[in-house]
């Protein structure tokens, strides 16, 4: 228990210390892929990569998606 104590304060040093990052999404994701990977088999980090892989596409496709409402008439990527 007391490693689960240490370990959640150096992570919330290190997020708020880390103020330049521009990383939407993975932080977010990271933290609950790796708290969802450590209890369904201590696979931690594998849940972590996960979840900051998941998190920061979803953050892009979020971002895609408030750009085309801003501005109707731009075409997709894919269709340039």
């Amino acid at each position: 228990m007391k490693r689960m104590l240490v370990g959640t304060a150096m992570v919330l040093a290190a997020l708020t210390t880390a103020g330049g990052a521009e990383a939407k999404g993975c932080i977010k994701g990271a933290i609950v892929g790796g708290i969802a990977g450590h209890y369904a088999g201590h696979h931690g980090l594998v849940g972590a990569a996960a979840g900051c892989a998941i998190g920061r596409h979803r953050a892009n496709a979020r971002s895609r998606q408030d750009q085309q409402q801003m501005d109707p008439q731009a075409r997709p990527v894919s269709a340039r």
